[in-house]
């Protein structure tokens, strides 16, 4: 089944409207859907390294864009439903704190969801909601998950047969570390955030 899987990723990577589904994938993780867009990244651009810098491209603005979505999220509905409850429970307090907190480490938090597996529409939201400087988080957000998307281009571009050789002799363990590493995410945010 894991083949199949990855067969037809790697058909859909050669597909006429691929860069429109990677744009929305990427627009999507940034705010509230669950999947990375390097599952299309990878296999766009090793089916065609010519386009590796226009994939990079396609996911750093989707992503930056999907970003401001998931910060507006945090920010809008935190104030009809989450300020209400901190208020009922009587965490204001807590909360400014955290805010306080937040907004001193908000654009090393934003670099560091940005560059690695930890999910990020987790951080886009949050910042919102803390109401991190904008463009604190716009810069943050650009320049990390710019450089997360061009290196690993970069890396796909330089070594493309070999990776993809790697890629298809270990997909089962390729395929159980990325999802301990989207899981460990998600428990991380639970216990850590």
């Amino acid at each position: 089944m894991l083949r199949g899987l990855y067969d037809w990723t790697m058909r859909l990577a050669r597909h006429r409207h691929a860069q429109g589904w990677l744009a929305l994938v990427s627009f999507a993780e940034s705010s509230f859907f669950p999947i990375p867009p390097d599952v299309m990244l990878i296999p766009m651009t090793l089916a065609d390294r010519a386009r590796t810098w226009r994939i990079a491209f396609i996911c750093t603005a989707a992503s930056v864009l999907g970003a401001f979505a998931g910060y507006a999220i945090g920010a809008l509905l935190f104030e009809t439903v989450g300020r209400p409850l901190l208020e009922f429970y009587g965490y204001s307090d807590q909360f400014q704190n955290f805010t306080r907190r937040y907004n001193e480490w908000g654009a090393w938090i934003v670099a560091f969801a940005a560059l690695t597996p930890f999910p990020f529409k987790v951080i886009t939201i949050a910042s919102g909601v803390a109401g991190l400087d904008l463009l604190v988080f716009a810069v943050a957000a650009t320049l990390a998950r710019g450089a997360r998307f061009y290196v690993e281009g970069a890396l796909l571009w330089r070594f493309g047969a070999p990776i993809q050789g790697f890629i298809e002799r270990n997909l089962g363990m390729l395929s159980t570390v990325f999802f301990v590493l989207l899981i460990g995410g998600f428990v991380l945010v639970k216990y850590v955030l």
